[in-house]
């Protein structure tokens, strides 16, 4: 019967086999790399401490308060073309919510595609004016459905910050966004290209509000333009009764009569008091509807897509 023939085993001079050595030298060369990296890894904490300690201490971010502009519109060739004016004035203003608000019994794909494309924070909403307002032969009271919508919105959804109306074809300087939105009650300020005396403005006198300065006075306690005055919103939660009249030519004056106790000396003088003028009430020129696009001859071209984005009453 043969035996296993038994391993070789080479020995050193010492006595002691080469596998040994290598498992010695492998723990010596372990050892050596985790000191390195032990030490390493010290340098940099140290020196990582000392950066920080270098910065200065970061400072809380200051949130301004929230800005709710209302905005009505409505159906007309001109409508996409001042709400792509309006909503780019309004991307340089932080902090801000646009309620567009439509005379409408349905929203508008291209209103709706186009704040899309804008990227003004929004809400698109409907308020179709009544119809008793519609039938009559007078003049019509426009905007004051969708302003009062947008009043009801922020007593549901808001409970801080200043509301402002911003009609579509107005012309605004950012500024005055800044020095409205610290509104505690009302404040107010002058317009430019209000009726035949060319502003419409509060007249201030040794900084107080004497009265009010406008083409057309009508018996009104505050003959303002909808572009001059802007309302806090908790004071619109304190006012729950408060609302736009279907009156045409005294929708500012009524609101504003509804926002009542209010004195005098709480109304907020802005524009440094009232010696600048910030905001404009200009007007887009009316244009016809366009004609239809003749589809037999320019049916495959680009102006059948373009014929799609023309907005007609």
């Amino acid at each position: 019967m043969l035996l296993p023939q038994a391993k070789e085993v080479k020995l050193n001079g010492s006595g002691v086999s080469s596998n040994n050595n290598n498992k010695m030298a492998l723990g010596k060369s372990i050892k050596m790399y985790l000191t390195i990296f032990v030490a390493t890894t010290c340098v940099y904490m140290v020196l990582y401490q000392y950066h920080m300690s270098r910065q200065p201490l970061a400072t809380n971010e200051v949130i301004k308060p929230p800005l709710y502009i209302i905005t009505p519109t409505y159906r007309r060739p001109e409508q996409l073309a001042e709400l792509t004016r309006l909503g780019y004035t309004l991307k340089h203003v932080l902090n801000l919510l646009w309620l567009v608000i439509e005379d409408a019994n349905r929203t508008n794909p291209l209103v709706a595609h186009t704040l899309d494309r804008i990227g003004v924070p929004y809400e698109y909403l409907v308020a179709p004016m009544p119809e008793q307002y519609k039938l009559t032969k007078r003049a019509k009271p426009r905007g004051v459905s969708n302003r009062n919508r947008g009043l009801d919105y922020l007593r549901a959804n808001a409970t801080e910050g200043v509301l402002y109306f911003a009609d579509d074809d107005n012309t605004y300087d950012i500024n005055i966004f800044e020095q409205m939105r610290y509104t505690k009650k009302v404040s107010m300020w002058p317009v430019g290209l209000v009726t035949k005396t060319g502003v419409s403005s509060p007249i201030i006198r040794e900084g107080k509000l004497e009265g009010y300065y406008d083409g057309w006075i009508g018996g009104r306690k505050y003959p303002v333009d909808m572009a001059g005055f802007a309302v806090s919103v908790k004071f619109l939660h304190e006012r729950p009764q408060a609302k736009m009249p279907f009156k045409p030519g005294y929708e500012e004056d009524g609101f504003l009569r509804s926002l009542a106790p209010l004195d005098n000396a709480e109304i907020e003088l802005l524009a440094d008091e009232c010696r600048e003028i910030l905001t404009w009430h200009t007007q887009t020129k009316k244009n016809s509807p366009a004609l239809p696009l003749n589809m037999t001859r320019y049916g495959h071209t680009n102006l059948a897509f373009i014929e799609k984005l023309l907005v007609r009453p």
